[in-house]
């Protein structure tokens, strides 16, 4: 397997001399030469400023005197500094993995965190392991709404699909519909980035009541994946808002021959603040109508426990950020066990998005809950794909399953 390209020049920063001296020393035995160190974070920025210093990779102690690492991460992205970061301290592992966390929200590539004393090998897992986490958006891209309108007047719009299967039994149970802007000039944009944005209001609702009847449609030539076989669909602001959605919906199932028990609306917490009682007449009209109701990214937005007891949810969708890795990360793991109990004593079905890989398989499973998505089991795909990927995932999960 061909190694990556080591980076060109690393900067080390800790307060500790002893510290400081293991690191540089560890690097070196892995090959990187030209190293930067500084005891003091203030001398680091003043480096970083001068032109003929250009650094690829970052390491930070956090508790430093004078400029603590928190406040040296807030520096660099302040200077514009594009490189990569590693995360080395003492701490906590909890506050370690805060300040990762936080780093990563401010758009700083964030290779991920050591913990002290880290051995050569830890150092050298950060710096040749997993691919570079891309920064993480903090608001959605500036499109103008007259663009986003004109967008879906012509057609650009796409919808993929990401199946859904049976920790239990590996059935295939379902997908969620995910709808994409083929963008002439940026590529593939999921339709998630403009949901939350207030001034796309007005343009997102003619979105879904152009998108889900032909997806309705689509859905129903799926029926011999299981007579059972469901499909999610996400929710918008304007959806949320609009009184006369329910029959809409009603009507469009009804065109397609398409039962509404089977059909799963996915609500985020974010998309249900502008008018909560509108919000409230719209869901309620559609549970009566024996159409299920999910709450998405559970546990990523503030008010989760308000809105299971106010809306007539009866499906839970871990958010993924909880689920990756909650066999390695004990608060993780602790965050999902409380949520499938909880959704357990409500009588909800669960469903974990994120499982990438069989680790995350394994401890969900093994916590029982219900529905797997996610790239270990399939990543989105055009509906045509559907067929071929359930008779691959069959075997799959044959294998999986001795």
């Amino acid at each position: 397997m061909e190694q990556p390209t080591p980076p060109r020049r690393i900067l080390v920063v800790d307060d500790e001399p002893f510290v400081l001296k293991v690191l540089v020393r560890q690097l070196t035995q892995l090959g990187y030469r030209d190293i930067l160190s500084y005891e003091h974070a203030q001398d680091a920025l003043a480096v970083l400023q001068q032109d003929d210093h250009q650094v690829d990779v970052v390491f930070t102690d956090l508790q430093m005197p004078g400029m603590d690492g928190v406040e040296f991460l807030r520096q660099l992205v302040q200077r514009g500094y594009d490189g990569q970061v590693v995360l080395v301290s003492g701490e906590d592992a909890r506050i370690l993995k805060s300040a990762e966390k936080l780093a990563y929200s401010r758009g700083l590539r964030v290779l991920g965190s050591l913990a002290k004393p880290a051995t050569r090998e830890q150092v050298q897992q950060q710096l040749t392991g997993a691919a570079t986490l891309e920064p993480e958006r903090t608001e959605p891209d500036a499109y103008p709404p007259e663009e986003v309108a004109r967008a879906i007047a012509a057609g650009q719009f796409v919808t993929c699909f990401q199946p859904q299967v049976a920790f239990a039994t590996g059935e295939v149970l379902g997908v969620e519909a995910m709808i994409g802007w083929q963008h002439p000039r940026d590529g593939l944009v999921p339709v998630e980035r403009l949901l939350g944005g207030a001034q796309y209001a007005g343009v997102l609702n003619n979105l879904t009541r152009t998108m889900l009847p032909g997806t309705l449609e689509q859905a129903t030539q799926w029926r011999r994946l299981g007579e059972d076989f469901r499909i999610g669909v996400n929710l918008s602001i304007d959806d949320l808002s609009a009184l006369d959605f329910p029959d809409f919906i009603v009507d469009a199932a009804a065109s397609a021959h398409f039962p509404l028990s089977r059909l799963v609306l996915e609500i985020s917490e974010t998309r249900m603040t502008r008018d909560r009682l509108v919000s409230l007449d719209v869901l309620t009209r559609l549970r009566l109508k024996r159409i299920s109701l999910l709450i998405d990214d559970f546990g990523a937005g503030q008010s989760s426990l308000a809105h299971l007891h106010d809306v007539p949810f009866d499906e839970l969708k871990l958010d993924g950020s909880f689920v990756h890795g909650a066999s390695r990360d004990a608060s993780l793991n602790a965050i999902v066990k409380a949520s499938l109990l909880l959704a357990r004593q409500l009588n909800m079905r669960t469903i974990a998005q994120g499982i990438d890989d069989l680790e995350d398989w394994c401890v969900l499973r093994d916590m029982s809950c219900e529905v797997a998505q996610g790239r270990f089991v399939g990543a989105p795909m055009l509906g045509d794909a559907l067929p071929q990927w359930a008779l691959a995932w069959a075997s799959r999960y044959a294998a999986l399953a001795r």
